[in-house]
């Protein structure tokens, strides 16, 4: 892989438009996981904002306990810890509003619409580019996050994915054909997230959401608690839980989980 830019902090910080995300970053050439790095940090007090960025990961996590695959240059593996101050009741919209802060800053630079599958994984021309996992600690005695770290993971070069991934895994790259600058990326999605993340009360970002959930509209499969259901996708509540109308026409709100396109059919 050759001419790739290397990630370097002082250019993600001349991107960076927020106040605190990203003012102290980490980056490796090769690292187990951003996030368990990210998490030991936290640990140790390590400050909101602090960003850990990777050239590439030997063990990348996905959900569900999956790896995500991470080639040397061929994306951004980022996790940000930070320390909220909004109310626990909250934390369900900190992965939404990382989906939407990602998507709105690929699409800036590569200029095709980015689209968001609940969860939390970004796609483009119906393949994954992007993929977000959040994990938290709680303080038991406040009842509050004492932190969270937001994992974002995104495609950026054409790469051989795993065959195992082949046919749902795509680059923003591989897509366009178009080579956009990590570092801008990167300093694009720390701006946008502290944004959403300062404005998570008013659940600024759940309008964006909704419009560009790709599920809403069609016939999905979805596992969630160890349950297979099925059913129309009818959209986003306002508690961004997926509304999934069974076929009784009763509904059911799926807070996590993973759900899947079964056929595209409209609801009649």
């Amino acid at each position: 892989m050759k001419n790739i830019e290397k990630l370097l902090a002082e250019r993600i910080t001349a991107y960076n438009k927020s106040e605190k995300l990203g003012r102290e970053i980490h980056i490796f050439e090769e690292i187990p996981s951003t996030n368990t790095y990210a998490k030991e940090l936290a640990a140790k007090g390590a400050a909101h904002g602090t960003t850990i960025i990777a050239e590439s990961q030997t063990g990348g996590k996905g959900r569900l306990g999956r790896k995500f695959e991470s080639p040397s240059g061929a994306g951004i593996y980022m996790s940000v810890i930070i320390r909220p101050e909004f109310n626990i009741s909250l934390a369900p919209f900190i992965t939404s509003a990382a989906a939407v802060a990602a998507a709105e800053s690929a699409e800036k630079l590569c200029g095709e619409n980015i689209r968001i599958k609940w969860v939390n994984d970004l796609y483009l021309n119906g393949k994954k580019i992007c993929g977000i996992l959040t994990e938290s600690a709680l303080n038991t005695k406040l009842k509050a996050l004492d932190y969270a770290v937001i994992g974002i993971g995104i495609n950026i070069r054409r790469c051989e994915f795993p065959e195992e991934i082949r046919d749902i895994a795509t680059s923003i790259e591989g897509e366009t054909g178009k080579i956009i600058d990590r570092n801008e990326l990167c300093g694009e999605i720390l701006g946008r997230l502290e944004y959403y993340l300062e404005n998570i009360e008013n659940k600024a970002h759940l309008g964006e959401y909704r419009r560009r959930e790709l599920l809403t509209g069609n016939y999905i499969t979805a596992n969630t608690g160890g349950e297979t259901v099925e059913g129309f996708a009818a959209g986003i509540d306002d508690n961004a839980n997926l509304i999934l109308r069974l076929a009784d026409g009763s509904e059911k709100s799926l807070f996590s989980g993973e759900a899947n396109l079964c056929r595209i059919r409209r609801q009649k």
